[in-house]
């Protein structure tokens, strides 16, 4: 490096000396920048600083000296011509700022993403101020995608002002039209011209990608490399040969379970399992020979994750740590396939060789199974609910589809139309009830009862049937042990219990004594006694009726003129009611004989007011005497006619 000559000392060789306090060395700036565009200017120092006597104008004097001319010589100086006019859409034809940004989207009605992130594009065109916003088309992702503002002046705000290129920047929100965008880089041209024209831009910002749409991106490819196994080679060697194992699957401990056997095939060309399960004759099973198909069984599972479903249709080597082989079956041992545990308790022959050269096990010693005994379930006879014969409704506890009780055709045959009738006054504590009479008849052929009770003009109650067919159990019989109403529990003056109500018998047809009679082996002795008394008065009643001898020596002409003469002895007597008398006397007489303790009948006169103190009443009550102290009403109440 030379340096420059001393001070009064001409600028020529060995005039110069080295400045020894001088420590910089280094050249000023010549090239600058204005408005993003580079040029050069004169140097001011010189090397290390040093005042340079040379070079001393401006660029503006050097500029003026250069349009300098000598005006004597040549004139007035000629102005440069200006520059032509160049128009925007010229100048910045094709030229566009590109943007990268962002929006949330909001997903109210999905339960797997709340919000959405989308990218897009913000392209400001120089050349007239217009913006468009265009979102990349995504494949498969079901949103309308594209253009989403179209190219135009973008309003700013409410007063007409619209965004210019200055209003964008790096790391900035810009609101279109209601949707917020995310600025967050932009491309190097972009970045060159802002720069250029004195805007400082923001650090750039890494683009958010959508969470969802992340979450369900395939995973990259793994190539797996091949294992050196033959596959080919296992199957030319063991094709056509299969392993038999001879299983058994316990499900007794479920409802209606039982021990079911199957056979187990394990296909040695492709280490597949098989299970087809063994059926019997008649055993009421649909003919499904095969439980599970012939396909690789998993042993050992790979650790699920807990998003990971627990039923998949398909099984590949990714989820299975380890297969089924055929060391993993053994004679005397469970093996758990699918979730369903087989017993092994034989092999065939095949399966012994391979098992002994193959492995070299020797003991294929059979197990003998043993079924358990069925429990025996006792049954259980619910309690009777009252509807329907106790017979009928004991059906549906034996059977699905029940079926009538049996009937006794010889006993329906025989008895068909043999019916023995009672009558029967109800026993209640309302005197209106006790005044009532009912027909009772038992049918012979079924041992059933039916009631009917007759109508009574002007009683108040309406007549007909009170109890239907049916069969009428005994108090205190149960529904184990139910006992029914046979003839021979019907005598006169007993009580029977129908369905919470008590009837007394008072009367009898005599052909149930004629029955009875003709039959007296098959009824008590003291059942047909009772309706022997019974009909024994009224016997004797039709007897001295249908006889001609005289009663105590009266004729029956006298009889009736004696009549005569009490009736028009009555008149005299208004207050008597001949239809209430005929009543108290029917009424009295429970048994319907027709004959009366002669003390009863004094008092039941007494008490209707009856003169039994005229000579003629007397008289007639003497005449309708049967035997001591006996009297026959009938006759009596011909005196009060209705």
């Amino acid at each position: 490096m030379s340096s420059g000559p001393g001070p009064g000392l001409p600028f020529l060789p060995g005039c110069a000396f080295r400045d020894p306090t001088k420590t910089s060395f280094h050249r000023s700036q010549t090239l600058g920048y204005k408005n993003g565009f580079a040029f050069s200017r004169l140097p001011t120092v010189g090397i290390g600083g040093e005042r340079l006597y040379v070079n001393q104008l401006s660029q503006a004097e050097l500029d003026e000296l250069s349009n300098k001319r000598p005006t004597l010589t040549y004139g007035q100086a000629k102005q440069a011509p200006p520059s032509g006019f160049i128009p925007a859409h010229v100048a910045f034809d094709k030229k566009i700022l590109k943007f990268d940004a962002y929006f949330q989207e909001d997903v109210p009605l999905s339960a797997e993403e709340h919000y959405r992130i989308r990218q897009v594009c913000i392209y400001y065109y120089l050349e007239d101020d217009s913006m468009s916003v265009i979102e990349p088309v995504v494949q498969n992702s079901g949103l309308p995608q594209g253009k989403l503002i179209r190219r135009h002046r973008v309003p700013k705000n409410d007063h007409g002002d619209h965004y210019h290129w200055k209003d964008l920047n790096r790391g900035m929100n810009i609101t279109m039209y209601g949707r917020t965008y995310r600025i967050v880089d932009c491309d190097p041209f972009t970045q060159v011209f802002l720069e250029s024209q004195g805007i400082e831009l923001n650090p750039p910002e890494k683009m958010i990608f959508d969470p969802y749409t992340e979450l369900r991106r395939m995973p990259m490819r793994k190539y797996i490399t091949p294992s050196d196994f033959d596959q080919l080679k296992q199957f030319l060697t063991y094709d056509k040969q299969v392993l038999r194992f001879y299983a058994m699957w316990d499900d007794t401990d479920s409802v209606f379970g039982e021990n079911r056997t199957y056979i187990i095939h394990y296909y040695l060309a492709d280490d597949t399992v098989e299970v087809r399960e063994v059926y019997k004759q008649n055993d009421g099973r649909d003919p499904f020979p095969i439980l599970i198909k012939r396909q690789r069984l998993p042993k050992t599972f790979v650790d699920k994750k807990k998003t990971f479903p627990s039923c998949v249709l398909e099984i590949s080597d990714q989820e299975v740590l380890e297969w089924y082989t055929a060391k993993d079956f053994a004679v005397g041992k469970p093996t758990t396939l699918l979730g369903r545990t087989f017993f092994i308790y034989d092999c065939d022959e095949f399966t012994r060789n391979f098992y002994r050269d193959k492995f070299g096990i020797t003991d294929f010693q059979p197990v003998e199974i043993k079924k358990k005994p069925l429990e025996e379930v006792p049954r259980v006879i619910p309690p009777y609910n009252g509807f329907g014969i106790l017979e009928d409704s004991l059906q549906n506890c034996f059977s699905l589809l029940p079926k009538p009780p049996r009937k006794d055709i010889i006993k329906i045959l025989e008895n068909d139309h043999k019916v023995l009738r009672y009558q029967v006054a109800l026993e209640s504590p309302n005197p209106e009830d006790r005044k009532r009479r009912f027909i009772l008849s038992y049918f012979l052929s079924d041992d059933m009862i039916s009631i009917y009770e007759p109508p009574v003009r002007n009683s108040g109650i309406i007549g007909g049937k009170y109890l239907g067919k049916t069969r009428v159990a005994k108090p205190g019989s149960t529904t184990e042990n139910a006992t029914y109403y046979e003839p021979s529990d019907l005598t006169i003056g007993s009580t029977i219990e129908v369905f919470g109500h008590r009837f007394v018998i008072t009367d009898a047809d005599e052909y149930v004594l004629n029955y009875m009679e003709s039959n007296a082996e098959s009824f008590p002795a003291a059942t047909l006694q009772s309706l022997r008394d019974h009909f024994r008065p009224q016997q004797v009643v039709k007897e001295t009726a249908n006889s001609d001898i005289p009663m105590l020596g009266t004729s029956k002409q006298e009889l009736d003129e004696l009549l005569v003469q009490v009736r028009e002895e009555l008149k005299l007597h208004n207050y008597l009611n001949n239809k209430n008398i005929r009543e108290a006397f029917l009424q009295c007489d429970k048994d319907g004989s027709g004959i009366l303790d002669k003390a009863k009948f004094l008092a039941l006169c007494d008490s209707l007011s009856v003169p039994t103190n005229a000579i003629l009443v007397n008289k007639l009550i003497d005449l309708c005497s049967c035997g001591e102290d006996k009297i026959n009403y009938h006759d009596f109440l011909r005196a009060f006619p209705s």
